[in-house]
């Protein structure tokens, strides 16, 4: 149940900060190393994250994701999809680092996929991340899907406690492609759950 101090709502353009924060986050830095390399000239990592946060359109844009607010501040975010029925095929000239959560996400079907649940570090540990995670749930039940998915890094143990609490479970690994990305995390895992 949502606390009175805390409220969901659609993210706004005027969210592309905080929601760059919380991808970034939610993606153990791999987004930041991916924006990096898209910048222009005079352009940061951030720079391309705000800016592709503002956007209409595509998987990470305002419109798809949800805000949730502590006390009126925005505190986390929820961005999901529905995954297709039939896989994605993954070519030759898929991107290296893509490959092995394209494969996962292939696993889980139909599923409602979690592609970003992240709450701000100062706002942990008071139970948002487990809100977002219900919300989450609830969409995928309202859409009419069979289960729910997400990967997660196998060095990112408060996440998967988090999912594993709710009722998820891992499915399967893949091993990371990092190319110059620094992380922790070694394999990602899937994580799924019937509903």
């Amino acid at each position: 149940m949502i606390a009175e101090r805390d409220s969901y709502r659609p993210a706004r353009r005027e969210d592309a900060e905080v929601l760059a924060e919380l991808v970034n986050y939610a993606g153990e830095g791999m987004p930041l190393y991916l924006w990096s390399k898209l910048a222009d000239s005079g352009e940061t990592a951030w720079d391309v994250g705000r800016r592709r946060a503002a956007r209409e359109e595509g998987a990470f844009s305002y419109r798809n994701a949800t805000i949730v607010e502590h006390e009126g501040y925005a505190a986390g975010g929820l961005i999901g999809y529905a995954i297709s029925d039939d896989p994605e095929p993954v070519s030759a000239d898929f991107p290296a680092m893509f490959v092995p959560l394209q494969e996962l996400e292939n696993l889980a079907p139909g599923t409602w996929y979690v592609n970003v649940l992240a709450v701000l570090p100062k706002y942990r540990s008071l139970g948002l991340g487990s809100q977002l995670l219900r919300l989450a749930d609830e969409t995928g039940y309202k859409l009419g899907k069979p289960g729910m998915s997400v990967i997660v890094s196998d060095a990112n143990v408060g996440a998967r406690r988090l999912y594993e609490r709710l009722g998820y479970r891992e499915t399967a690994r893949r091993g990371m492609v990092k190319e110059n990305w620094i992380s922790e995390g070694r394999e990602w895992m899937l994580l799924t759950k019937a509903l």
